[in-house]
């Protein structure tokens, strides 16, 4: 169990926000088995230009790196609310693209929401938005879906 300097449990906030930070190291190393152990089987995810995706192979595909430089995503989550009631969990942030690796210079970036559900005393993410609101460079010739 995870434990904090004064042998206290971590709360939840600071559980989704420490396995937001895994996933997005995950996604700087290309670690896409460790990327989709973030996620639910059933994940559903809207990708920053409109396209969606169901389910956690397909999540994971389309991080595959293709031609080219890959896209390297980094997310930063600005705000965790915890519901006091439900194992449900909103989570708000940026996210920025870029090519090759987590360094180099942004082509594409916006923000995201997501929602986390505990299982098994787990934060997972069950839902992802992602929007596009500003790019550079070679991020500006990819198309949105109308």
């Amino acid at each position: 169990m995870n434990e904090t300097a004064d042998n206290e449990t971590p709360d939840d906030e600071t559980l989704i926000r420490s396995a937001r930070a895994a996933q997005t190291r995950a996604l700087a190393a290309g670690d896409l088995d460790a990327v989709a152990r973030h996620w639910t089987s059933d994940v559903t995810v809207r990708r920053a230009l409109g396209h969606a995706v169901s389910g956690v192979e397909q999540a994971r595909q389309m991080l595959q790196p293709g031609a080219g430089n890959p896209l390297i995503y980094q997310r930063q989550a600005l705000h965790v609310e915890v519901s006091a009631h439900w194992p449900l969990a909103w989570e708000e942030g940026r996210w920025t693209a870029h090519p090759g690796r987590a360094d180099a210079a942004p082509v594409m970036g916006g923000r995201y929401g997501a929602q986390w559900v505990r299982r098994d005393g787990q934060w997972l993410i069950r839902s992802e938005v992602f929007v596009a609101l500003h790019g550079e460079g070679s991020g500006l010739s990819a198309a949105a879906l109308p």
